[in-house]
């Protein structure tokens, strides 16, 4: 199994819209790196979905249940969607401050590739931040 990150802002997309929703396909992306992020996802992976511009936290766990699909809102170009559904929300959200101060994650993909919408994360980052999660 793999892990990712997902960005949304919430006012475009939150997490409670999500759970609302049950599943949706993740389209829109338009970086090349984001797009071969979604095409390597594989069914059953997970992925941190991180509320963006407002918030700036790790809010819940959201599943790959297709893997990537062609995008029909690309007006040109080879881009991707993948289905995700809801797979957990985290007990206590993760705040970006919280991800820069802990030496275990310094070198997350997120923070490095700042402006990345669809990130790896590592088997290490992921389960620090689950328990960061179930202890802070």
């Amino acid at each position: 199994m793999n892990y990712w990150l997902i960005k949304s802002e919430p006012t475009a997309y939150s997490w409670q819209q999500f759970v609302k929703d049950k599943q949706t396909f993740w389209s829109g992306v338009r970086n090349y790196a984001a797009r071969n992020n979604l095409k390597a996802m594989k069914k059953g992976d997970l992925a941190f979905f991180y509320h963006s511009n407002e918030g700036l936290c790790i809010v819940g766990i959201a599943k790959v249940i297709k893997e990537h699909t062609i995008d029909k809102t690309a007006t040109e170009g080879e881009w991707y969607g993948v289905d995700f559904a809801p797979f957990k929300a985290l007990k206590k959200h993760i705040t970006l401050a919280q991800i820069k101060n802990e030496p275990q994650l310094k070198n997350m993909e997120m923070l490095r590739l700042a402006r990345l919408s669809v990130s790896k994360v590592t088997d290490k980052e992921f389960d620090k931040i689950v328990l960061m999660s179930a202890t802070t």
